[in-house]
């Protein structure tokens, strides 16, 4: 049986292996550049930014969802998701749908306008599966991004 629950601050190596396995499936294996000791002041220091259910089988973390909230000028409050992560072995069991169901629950129990994520072009699987919640797609925007090194 699959729980999901709210993330507890002893989750954070487990999702962290999952965020690695998600790199390797995305093609950037060495992307993941936060440390742990950040990641875990970021979700559950004085002022977390935020914030995650996990998919738990037998207390083994197999899957995650993690999220902030993002505002809009146009649209208010949105939830945004940034990972919806299924280590590969319990892909295609309905842990993936149990953690977006739980995420929109979350967005709507709080009141946010909707929830918005992204997606790879050439990720097929999990395009169809976010065609099953009438998601819509834009093909107009491009992602921008500033980065900066240490």
């Amino acid at each position: 049986m699959v729980t999901i629950r709210k993330a507890k601050q002893t989750d954070c190596p487990a999702m962290m292996a999952l965020i690695h396995e998600l790199a390797i499936y995305e093609k950037a294996p060495d992307a993941v550049t936060v440390s742990m000791e950040e990641f875990m002041e970021s979700g559950f220091g004085s002022l977390p930014v935020w914030g995650a259910f996990v998919a738990e089988r037998q207390s083994n973390i197999i899957g995650l969802s993690l999220f902030y909230i993002r505002y809009s000028t146009w649209k208010g409050r949105r939830l945004y998701l940034e990972d919806l992560i299924v280590t590969k072995k319990e892909r295609g069991h309905g842990v993936g749908k149990k953690l977006l169901d739980r995420t929109i629950a979350y967005a709507k129990e709080n009141k946010y306008s909707g929830v918005m994520w992204q997606v790879l072009d050439w990720n097929t699987p999990a395009i169809n599966f976010y065609k099953k919640y009438e998601a819509e797609f834009d093909d107009e925007w491009l992602n921008v991004s500033v980065n900066f090194n240490d």
